[in-house]
């Protein structure tokens, strides 16, 4: 193409550089950032490569410039250093750098594509159910601090039965600043139990791939949901093992001739699926975790010791678990907590050991005309 433009997206305007042929740039500007004016601005201009940082406004606005005709990048912002750690930067100077990586190699961007709007619409109900927790967590420990300096103290319970234990134990000179907050307390929570209950059924009726991650101990319709919802397509993930590291638990690298530190996770990607995949973790290794292949690995690596080897060992089965899920989503096959638990026909037991990446999967072949297997 003959132009490359570069915008950078801002909340009332958004600036654009845009380089001709020979990479000089011939306008600079700015538009309002609405998409009656993107498309009022950029619909009359031939088509170009644009490029865009991923963001707020994103999504509608890849959209309305791929309305006019556009070809347009979105750009991976936790990739772009040169843009962010600049000493000189500018919405002006960034909407130029845009242009230029795009013009030079659109890959050095790390393009990324945004979900469909009806995944976006079923993540926000998880995103919020999210939030809900979080504000009941800080509402119950700050009615737990109150209490404390009183010389009493609540009694432990979880979160659905707090209001109750707590309305009784709550001393007589608090009553009048806490009970309007186990109140809340007590109305979030039944909130909840709602957004769980809209969960389970929109896992069940409109994406039934999540019944097939259900399988493993540990992983509920939340976390088969989102783990669905944040991928968005199955073959967007070229390898199984590949998700460990689209959600960010695959150890950073600095290694520098003879220097090569063992270091933390990356924590690219979803923080939100990363929890829950933790969240999932911490249940199969804990006492209540069934005994499966993937729980002895975590035990395994518990028992070397060393620095922080519980936490080391979460993060650990968290990544298996997600290399796993995708696995079990794309096949479809039946789950197993231990390797050759069903047993299974000689080609099935040959495809079954073939399979490193996984634990306790057990191919089944389906038939043509059922969705059941054999």
């Amino acid at each position: 193409m003959s132009r490359v433009l570069g915008i950078d997206l801002g909340d009332r305007k958004s600036h654009y550089c845009v380089l001709n042929e020979d990479g000089l740039v011939i306008e600079e500007g700015s538009v309002p950032s609405t998409p009656v004016a993107f498309k009022a601005h950029f619909g009359v201009l031939e088509s170009s490569l644009i490029a865009l940082e991923v963001g707020v406004h994103s999504r509608w606005a890849s959209r309305a410039l791929s309305d006019c005709g556009h070809e347009v990048i979105v750009a991976n912002s936790l990739r772009l250093q040169l843009i962010h750690k600049s000493t000189r930067k500018s919405d002006r100077a960034d909407a130029a750098a845009l242009a230029r990586l795009a013009r030079v190699d659109p890959q050095l961007l790390s393009p990324v594509q945004h979900r469909s709007e009806e995944d976006q619409a079923m993540l926000s109900v998880l995103r919020v159910r999210d939030i809900l927790v979080r504000t009941c967590t800080k509402l119950i420990n700050c009615t737990r601090g109150l209490v404390k300096p009183t010389g009493t103290r609540i009694p432990s319970c979880n979160a659905e039965c707090f209001a109750n234990h707590a309305r009784s134990a709550v001393p007589p000179e608090l009553r009048l600043a806490l009970d309007p907050l186990i109140e809340q307390i007590r109305s979030i929570t039944n909130l909840i139990r709602r957004y769980d209950r809209k969960i389970d059924r929109i896992a069940r009726t409109q994406y039934p791939a999540t019944q097939i991650l259900q399988q493993i101990r540990g992983v509920g319709s939340l976390t088969a949901l989102g783990f669905v919802l944040t991928i968005g397509r199955s073959e967007r993930l070229a390898r199984s093992r590949n998700a460990g590291a689209y959600f960010g638990l695959r150890p950073r690298r600095y290694q520098s001739g003879e220097s090569n530190p063992q270091l933390g996770i990356s924590k690219e990607g979803d923080g939100f699926m990363r929890r829950l995949l933790v969240h999932s973790a911490q249940y199969i290794l804990g006492p209540f975790g069934p005994d499966t292949d993937l729980r002895r690995w975590g035990e395994s690596l518990i028992a070397r010791g060393g620095r922080g080897a519980p936490c080391r060992a979460v993060v650990a089965v968290a990544r298996k678990l997600a290399v796993l899920l995708r696995h079990l989503w794309v096949t479809g096959e039946e789950y197993v907590g231990h390797r050759g638990g069903i047993r299974s026909s000689p080609e099935q037991q040959n495809q079954t050991a073939g399979c490193k990446a996984c634990f306790g999967v057990v191919i089944q072949q389906q038939s043509a005309q059922s969705s059941k297997p054999i």
